[in-house]
């Protein structure tokens, strides 16, 4: 035997594998397969399946039966037909026909089950007029009449982006939108399309596009697209860019010149729009935006109409009053409310049956007619009066009835009305039951609009009553910001519609941050504090960042008031000795204040006791245009305060003798004396007064209690003039010199507003 090459041997096992291994899988070869078998044999996808016949007869190993594998290509050959020999380029397309192939039967599921259009619709939205006439214009008409742009050659559409903030209804107007419209809608998840194997992004993106384009006209709703679209230059890994680049030529080719002109709508929904790639953005790809904001407060009265159309309420429903009470309340928030709101009516309508003072009507239930045809009427007996033993087999158990009530006061309520009404009620005894509008009031007790929740702060409790004096910087800023926030048609009607901005300053302790919390109690706007310093971050850009997300969260949730407490410390005098970054969160501040972006009924109020040290900029009109010099209090203002703060305290002898003695004692020795010097002098005399009364505890701890009893607590005018001994005025002569040269510089009050002895108004005309 000649071998011919060393490897022969090698070779010709090979390929006796190789034809064996062919026999076996080929599916269409004219082979029959083994006798006694009638199921065809599968062939792997590509494989090359012409064979021999002297190699089959040559085989030494039968075929098995292999179970039929379904194939998804028209084009396949039949099983009694032979594929010829193909080169590597006809074997590398037949694979890919097939594997096409295989994805169809995936893909073309029914239209009216995968794809049937939601049953929202427009009717369940309320307070987005706006939007829904916009969508109507670029969803509604290429989808409905397309024929009107290919005629009059207008490129139509191809993607709308709805952004705002979280709960403002965007996945709920897309599904409305495609619910009126009846059209095949593909709603996918952003984050579904993330894969963790390379390239499997993308393929999912390219096969939900061509589905798309299969079952046009469509809509595609994509929710919180910003998952798979970041900006490019900042993405963390490269798989991130490529899904934005595979998601841009997508949207490319989804032009009707590509589609027989058969419209595909693609919806995005994101309440991050500024984390998009800028390209994603542009004519072409989403064409238009439509910003979803916070409703004011007529689109909160239409919400709350559309919410409660299915609840059943109590008379005339001041749907006005509830909207006003609610500023910052998204959909979502006032769908809570109402849902609060309800779960309130059961509890209180269970207390009340309890406690008897509602009376349900008793179950009249109507009689087999009897045998001389006369309908008799039943009524029922309370199942509770009834013996458990008597009850018949066919009637319902009541339930608790071995429950013992005395060891469980909290749910005894509940529990009566269990055990007598055993049985569902009827339409006259469900009658009497609905949700009133004081259920709303207690609900808004619990329900917290999502806005507070990314760091709005609460409505302070601070009212106008618990601050003494300071009656004319009041009268400034009910007029500067109470009065625009409560009345704003008044004041755009006069012409007023840009928002005002107040600085407060003077000398520490006179009560300019409690003026800043009764505004925001007075207005009930929403209310956002920022202290000063804990804006500022080591790393560049994180400082204008935050003073950019501060006002976009307040135009977001207008009417808001934003208080900068020392901001000296956020915006100092800008001159060659300050920093590069202290310069740009000062620039970044006054754009904000008054840039190209409207403030969009944002009201500022900044404190500090320092303004000589405020960038004059921040002065201007425009800006902080009033400025409020918060002045160290009279002697006539010194004793107000004094009588604001006593009203809690129990003082000795006689009430009204002690608290006119105390007044004449602050007017005389507190010369000086700030409002936060005066509550120390306030809280050291019940100290005094607490020492004295736990001493005179202590040596009668033998004595019965009806005496110690008599030993209570009374703060005494003794107690203040020990207190003086203890507080000092906190403002130095030194310090209220530079003060008074301070105000003849800034603008501050013309006069001096405070009250006679009789309560009267009186103006003291400042030196």
């Amino acid at each position: 035997m000649e071998i011919s090459s060393s490897n022969a041997l090698n070779r010709s096992m090979q390929g006796l594998w190789t034809t064996h291994r062919r026999a076996k899988l080929n599916l269409n070869s004219s082979a029959q397969p083994p006798s006694g078998s009638t199921t065809p044999i599968a062939q792997l996808p590509g494989e090359d399946v012409s064979v021999a016949p002297e190699a089959q007869a040559a085989d030494p190993f039968p075929a098995s039966p292999v179970p039929e594998v379904p194939t998804f290509d028209a084009e396949a050959p039949g099983p009694s037909e032979s594929k010829p020999a193909s080169t590597k380029r006809k074997l590398r397309s037949s694979r890919a026909t097939g594997e096409e192939g295989s994805k169809r039967p995936k893909l073309s599921g029914g239209i009216a089950k995968d794809y049937s259009p939601p049953t929202t619709r427009l009717s369940d939205l309320g307070g987005v007029d706006q939007c829904i006439e916009k969508m109507l214009e670029l969803v509604a008409m290429p989808l409905c009449h397309p024929e009107i742009y290919l005629h009059t050659g207008v490129q139509p559409p191809r993607g709308v982006l709805l952004h705002g903030p979280p709960g403002c209804g965007k996945t709920l107007l897309a599904h409305a939108i495609a619910g009126e419209l009846g059209v095949p809608f593909i709603n996918i998840s952003a984050p579904s399309v993330v894969s963790g194997m390379s390239g499997e992004s993308e393929k999912t993106l390219r096969d939900t596009f061509d589905e798309a384009k299969r079952v046009a006209p469509c809509l595609l709703f994509i929710d919180e697209i910003d998952a798979i679209t970041p900006k490019r230059e900042s993405a963390q890994r490269e798989m991130e860019r490529r899904i934005v680049a595979q998601f841009l030529t997508c949207m490319d080719d989804m032009s009707w010149d590509k589609n027989d002109n058969k419209p595909v709508i693609v919806i995005g929904a994101t309440n991050r729009p500024d984390s998009l790639d800028a390209a994603l953005r542009r004519a072409g790809r989403f064409d238009h935006e439509i910003s979803m904001g916070v409703p004011d407060e007529e689109a909160r009265a239409q919400i709350l109409r559309v919410q409660s159309s299915k609840l059943r309420l109590e008379g005339d429903f001041n749907y006005v009053a509830l909207a006003k009470a609610t500023p910052g309340y998204v959909g979502a928030d006032l769908a809570a409310l109402t849902g609060a709101a309800g779960i309130i009516a059961v509890k209180r309508i269970f207390k009340q049956i309890s406690e008897g003072t509602l009376v349900l009507p008793d179950n009249i239930s109507v009689a087999q007619p009897s045998g001389d045809g006369d309908v008799s009427m039943a009524v029922d007996p309370p199942p509770a009066v009834q013996p458990p033993s008597t009850q018949s087999s066919t009637s319902k158990t009541v339930p608790f009835a071995s429950f013992d009530v005395s060891k469980h006061t909290a749910a005894s309520s509940i529990i009566h009305f269990l055990r007598a009404h055993p049985d569902p009620l009827t339409e006259a005894q469900l009658a009497p039951l609905c949700i009133t509008y004081s259920d709303f009031l207690l609900a808004l007790q619990q329900v917290q609009p999502s806005s507070k929740r990314e760091g709005f702060a609460t409505v302070p409790d601070v009212t106008w009553a618990d601050i003494g004096a300071l009656h004319a910087t009041r009268e400034e800023l009910h007029m500067a910001i109470v009065q625009p926030i409560r009345r704003p048609e008044l004041f755009s009607a006069v012409g007023i519609v840009a928002a005002c901005g107040v600085l407060l300053w003077g000398p520490p302790g006179c009560g300019k941050t409690l003026l800043a919390k009764a505004v925001a109690n007075e207005s009930r706007a929403n209310f956002i504090s920022v202290k000063g310093p804990e804006l500022l971050n080591k790393y560049v850009g994180e400082s204008e960042r935050a003073v950019r997300q501060v006002f976009s969260r307040a135009r977001a949730s207008s009417p808001c008031v934003i208080f900068f407490d020392e901001l000296d410390a956020l915006v100092p005098r800008r001159d060659d000795s300050m920093s590069e970054s202290s310069a740009r969160v000062v620039n970044t501040l006054l754009t904000e204040l008054d840039g190209l972006d409207a403030r969009k009924s944002v009201y500022v109020i900044a404190a500090t006791n320092r303004p000589d040290m405020i960038d004059p900029a921040m002065c201007r009109p425009g800006r902080l245009d009033k400025l409020l010099y918060v002045d160290l209090p009279t002697a006539d203002e010194r004793a107000e305060i004094v009588r604001k703060m006593t009203r809690k305290v129990p003082l000795g002898g006689d009430p009204a003798a002690t608290q006119e003695t105390v007044e004449a004692l602050v007017r005389e020795r507190c010369e000086g004396y700030s409002g936060a010097d005066l509550a120390a002098l306030v809280r050291e005399a019940g100290v005094s007064a607490l020492k004295r009364t736990l001493g005179a505890l202590d040596a009668m701890e033998g004595e019965t209690a009806d005496s110690q009893e008599e030993q209570r607590v009374r703060v005494t005018v003794e107690d203040f003039v020990q207190a003086l001994d203890k507080v000092q005025p906190s403002v130095s002569v030194a310090q209220r010199r530079k003060y008074e040269a301070l105000r003849s510089k800034f603008a501050g009050l013309p006069v001096r507003v405070g009250k006679d002895e009789e309560g009267k108004r009186v103006e003291e005309k400042l030196a």
